[in-house]
């Protein structure tokens, strides 16, 4: 392991729990135990060091989700093995601050744009993932032809993010596997073929 990468296996969750502007760089030095001249002479500066602290937290938790949806065979099983992964996705994050898309996606918009700008591709790229599964769906036969599939992604991807927000904010999981119960009983079943 590198240097770059010990300090942001040490940094990347107190960036997540303190936010990424609440993250100082004395609580990187501090972390870390390396200078503000080592710190920088594998980052460029502290926007840099979040960006890829960030990219850590999204590995951590968010890729596993894409790689278990991209081993499943068909649309329906594909959307229930979100909500299953979401049901644990409390324990997953709870250490870390809480979901990294959320956590970026507020903390940064007007303070670190390419950050945030990294937050909002993640989100779409959640979207798009969702629409392309029910759009898949509709044309296996699987989902029915009349539903409008970028609209239900978006209700899906809020519900998980609304649902995270509460969890964390509440000390609650009850939060996102109450949303998830939701969606398996009532979006996917309304849309199901």
């Amino acid at each position: 392991m590198n240097t770059s990468d010990i300090i942001l296996n040490k940094v990347a969750p107190i960036f997540n729990k303190q936010g990424y502007v609440g993250t100082s760089l004395t609580d990187i030095t501090k972390a870390t135990g390396l200078t503000k001249g080592a710190i920088y002479c594998n980052f460029s500066n502290k926007e840099d060091l979040a960006l890829k602290a960030f990219q850590l937290n999204i590995n951590l938790a968010i890729t596993p989700l894409f790689k278990l949806v991209a081993a499943k065979q068909g649309s329906i099983n594909k959307l229930h093995a979100i909500t299953e992964y979401q049901r644990s996705y409390y324990d997953l994050v709870k250490d870390m601050g809480g979901c990294p898309m959320l956590r970026a996606g507020v903390d940064t918009k007007f303070i670190n744009p390419l950050l945030f700008k990294s937050a909002q591709n993640l989100s779409q790229k959640f979207t798009i993932g969702l629409t392309n599964i029910i759009s898949d769906g509709i044309l296996n036969n699987e989902i029915q032809p009349n539903t409008d599939a970028t609209k239900y992604a978006k209700i899906i991807l809020s519900l998980i993010e609304g649902s995270s927000l509460l969890a964390f904010t509440h000390n609650d999981a009850t939060y996102i596997n109450d949303a998830m119960d939701f969606i398996d009983i009532t979006i996917i079943s309304s849309i199901r073929k």
